[in-house]
């Protein structure tokens, strides 16, 4: 065999060895980080799954040391804080993002906004907490479902303001300028045409934003404080799925141990229920402005 063949099959040999090289390495990866996602998510259904039974969902907590009891005022209460932070935190996260790729691109107010956006990304929930309490409580006089809602919605701006920024760039520039060479305003094109076509990514993010607050204790304790009974009054003290999982995790009854496992639980599959839902949507085009 000629010396130059050799050197080619040499090459393709290697170029071939460390390509699946590199393959196994990223399947490793990947089965490394999702296998204690799953190896959590089992021994929750394992931990809680035994407690779970129609006064689950249908009665309100028991006082300490009786039996029985669920969580249903805690899973609406839940349902009331993440409607409030989304009516919150998504229109205003998805207007930055649009001021961001659109309109303030290299301003210092824009530059000022995606800094503030990343520096919130990482300050802590209990900070955020702090700052509704100030806000909100103190004003007011006494804690309240909206506070807990403002603390959410708050939390979630940051993430929906840089996810919609990333979406909105990555729409090719070409169908902004076909937009704009059939006569279409400005914010008119940016609204129906880049916002649509980036959509997808935009419901993604939002998700992540809903995903990321729904499990938070910290900021509630600051806001909402918790209730034992039925409250939907926004004006008030409400009860939540996270509070109400903290409490019972901190008391020395088994029984109200095994209601927060059921009760984690249950958060989880809410919160893959609704992404999951979202999604669905999405895909068949709903809310993409398809027929």
């Amino acid at each position: 065999m000629k010396p130059g063949k050799q050197l080619s099959k040499a090459r393709s040999a290697y170029r071939s060895a460390t390509d699946h090289i590199a393959t196994g390495l990223a399947i490793l990866a990947t089965i490394l980080v999702v296998a204690p996602l799953v190896t959590i998510f089992f021994y929750l259904i394992y931990k809680g799954a035994s407690s779970l039974n129609l006064a689950f969902f249908t009665q309100i907590p028991k006082p300490e040391g009786e039996e029985g009891g669920g969580m249903a005022n805690s899973i609406i209460g839940s349902g009331v804080l993440l409607g409030i932070a989304s009516v919150l935190g998504i229109p205003i996260g998805i207007g930055g993002g649009i001021y961001l790729a659109e309109f303030g691109r290299g301003t210092r107010l824009a530059n000022a906004i995606r800094f503030t956006a990343d520096v919130l990304n990482g300050v802590p929930s209990i900070v955020m907490g702090i700052a509704a309490y100030s806000l909100v409580v103190v004003p007011m006089h006494h804690f309240s479902a909206f506070a807990g809602g403002v603390a959410l919605g708050i939390m979630m701006i940051p993430t929906v303001t840089r996810t919609t920024e990333e979406m909105l760039l990555m729409v090719p520039h070409s169908i902004r300028e076909a937009a704009l060479g059939l006569g279409v305003p400005n914010w008119r094109s940016v609204l129906e045409i880049t916002l649509k076509t980036a959509s997808p990514g935009v419901i993604t993010g939002c998700m992540l934003a809903f995903a990321r607050v729904a499990g938070e204790t910290a900021p509630l304790i600051f806001t909402a404080l918790g209730n034992q009974f039925w409250s939907v009054n926004l004006n008030r003290e409400i009860a939540a799925l996270p509070l109400q999982i903290y409490i019972y995790a901190l008391s020395p009854y088994d029984d109200q141990h095994r209601l927060a496992w059921a009760g984690a639980l249950v958060l989880i599959a809410l919160i893959v229920l609704a992404v999951s839902l979202v999604r669905y949507v999405a895909s068949r085009g709903i809310l993409k402005g398809a027929s």
